[in-house]
């Protein structure tokens, strides 16, 4: 009877490993803001984050590509968001807490489109301007 006890709790916990298997934002500097002022390269509106990459140029004219991670659609649906509000080509400034490391990421907090209007993935936040 243990041993079928044992077997069972060790099925359980294999089962129950992927539910745990959710990154860390340890590398994620929240301390800091960074404002990128670029065009969106892709976006990606999936589960279980959405992003975007985000091309910025620097003052030399330098092209550097930032991957920002986001919260996924369902939280951007209540904010306000669709799968179209952000597309690649447009012209954007985006907030983010920067990677800890360095390298060009982070985890956003913002963003302000072309027509002024600006987003966060919180429900509550200023929704986009409707065409």
């Amino acid at each position: 009877m243990r041993l079928r006890l044992a077997w069972m709790v060790v099925a359980l916990a294999a089962v129950a490993a992927p539910g745990f298997a959710h990154h860390s934002a340890a590398g994620i500097d929240r301390s800091k803001s960074v404002t990128l002022v670029g065009t969106v390269k892709q976006f990606g509106w999936q589960n279980p984050h959405s992003w975007m990459e985000i091309e910025v140029p620097n003052d030399a004219g330098v092209v550097t590509t930032w991957k920002v991670e986001r919260t996924s659609p369902a939280c951007l649906i209540r904010a306000g968001w669709k799968a179209t509000t952000v597309k690649p080509g447009d012209k954007v400034t985006v907030k983010v807490f920067p990677l800890r490391d360095g390298d060009p990421g982070g985890l956003f907090q913002s963003v302000t489109l072309a027509d002024g209007s600006t987003l966060t993935e919180r429900a509550g936040a200023p929704r986009p301007a409707q065409p």
